[in-house]
């Protein structure tokens, strides 16, 4: 059986300039055959949560490097669960310390991918996310 192709918007929340690694990403993830979605840089929480709503993406992909994830990952998930997206995975980039990852877990981000990870990595987690979804349908 074929994986169908994920949508996936990759935000940039905040105010972290920096977007070379959401840029790599989402190009991997089309590459790779998936539609990607790329908001730019500078997103509110209720401007991802907006865009994913109107995208009918499968997941939503946060690039933060800034350190405010703490800050950001709760509030996008509200303005997500606002918009009736509570069942749109949140996958996490950046520098994202260890002692973070069972809190943000709590906040439902279903992945966190640090510096060196492969975009085959992040693309293969995608996929499976996406096949077990389709096989709860």
């Amino acid at each position: 059986m074929a994986i169908r192709a994920a949508r996936v918007l990759i935000a940039k929340p905040g105010l972290d300039g920096h977007d070379r690694g959401a840029k790599i990403i989402a190009r991997a993830l089309r590459d790779a055959g998936m539609e990607v979605i790329y908001t730019g840089l500078r997103q509110t929480p209720q401007m991802i949560a907006e865009a994913a709503l109107q995208e009918d993406v499968d997941v939503v992909g946060l690039s933060i490097l800034s350190g405010a994830h703490m800050t950001l990952v709760p509030r996008i998930r509200e303005a997500m669960n606002e918009a009736e997206l509570d069942d749109v995975p949140i996958i996490v980039g950046g520098i994202i310390p260890d002692d973070d990852k069972a809190a943000l877990s709590e906040m439902g981000v279903v992945g966190v991918f640090g510096p060196g990870t492969s975009t085959e990595m992040i693309r293969d987690f995608i996929n499976k996310l996406i096949a077990q979804k389709d096989g709860d349908d």
